[in-house]
């Protein structure tokens, strides 16, 4: 009766701790997240002669997409899109690092090429130790002359969507392998020139990789076709157009990856950057 009196008592000790282990361990992951959410929910920059916007939604409680707007003085405003292996907590926690790395390397290169390697060299050594990458599209975009200028480090490119004609056309493809594939890589950079009403649509897997109930992708011919229909409208608008269309589609089967999205949008107006959601930097002449 003593020996069972004692086991009884174990098992309620030891349900007890596992029950403080679970909230304390809820608690640090609702941390994680509000600051993950309010690093890439920053700030949107805002400019006469267009409109960006960009969102991010997490398969679970935190993500491993990555998506950064970093203005700079001259005008041109330097986007980046990214996914990192992985997912969950140790995803999130090499986000926060290519975070990081991207904001410094911001602060010191001219273009999106530079960005980059300056980026995978940083970022090497950490990642080959922990057996990661990251895939990354950074963009330079000038409102002044509309000139759009990328580099790649194997991610998706972006869907380029020309207003005049209606339709979406690949973009000149430019290679580049993922950051922390392999050490001192240099990035290469092409330029195009960006017109009236034309749209850059920046995304990640989990839009076109996400799945209905009979275990059908979404694909990339539905968000061509979404964006085709909705290109009109306003970047939010378009965004919202697209998450709709996503959801319609799935029919509430939960989601399996990250679902992130940029929309770069040119119109009419003057150009005029007119307010910054990052800290006004000097560009290095070449």
């Amino acid at each position: 009766m003593h020996k069972y009196r004692l086991t009884f008592t174990h098992r309620e000790t030891t349900a007890d701790n596992q029950q403080i282990m679970d909230k304390t361990l809820q608690r640090e992951i609702n941390l994680a997240r509000n600051i993950q959410t309010q690093l890439l929910n920053g700030k949107t920059p805002t400019f006469e002669g267009g409109e960006v916007t960009g969102s991010s939604l997490p398969a679970r409680l935190i993500g491993g997409d990555y998506y950064d707007f970093y203005p700079l003085v001259n005008g041109k405003i330097r986007i980046v899109v990214g996914d990192v292996m992985g997912k969950g907590i140790p995803a999130a926690m090499l986000m926060i690092l290519t975070r990081g790395a991207f904001r410094s390397a911001a602060e010191s290169t001219n273009g999106p090429a530079e960005t980059l390697t300056a980026m995978n060299q940083a970022l090497y050594e950490d990642l080959r130790t922990l057996k990661s990458f990251v895939t990354l599209i950074c963009a330079d975009y000038d409102p002044k002359t509309g000139i759009f200028t990328y580099a790649n480090a194997g991610h998706h490119l972006p869907l380029y969507i020309n207003g005049r004609d209606k339709m979406v056309e690949e973009l000149p493809k430019v290679n580049g392998i993922m950051i922390g594939g392999l050490p001192n890589q240099v990035y290469k950079e092409i330029s195009i020139q960006l017109n009236e009403q034309d749209i850059v649509f920046f995304y990640t897997d989990g839009i076109v990789e996400a799945q209905n109930k009979d275990g059908e992708q979404y694909k990339l011919e539905r968000l061509i076709q979404t964006l085709l229909e909705n290109h009109e409208k306003s970047v939010s608008e378009i965004e919202k157009s697209v998450m709709d269309s996503i959801r319609q589609f799935t029919q509430g089967v939960p989601q399996k990856d990250d679902i992130t999205m940029v929309i770069l949008k040119v119109s009419k107006q003057k150009p005029d950057i007119s307010s910054l959601n990052s800290p006004v930097i000097s560009e290095r002449e070449g």
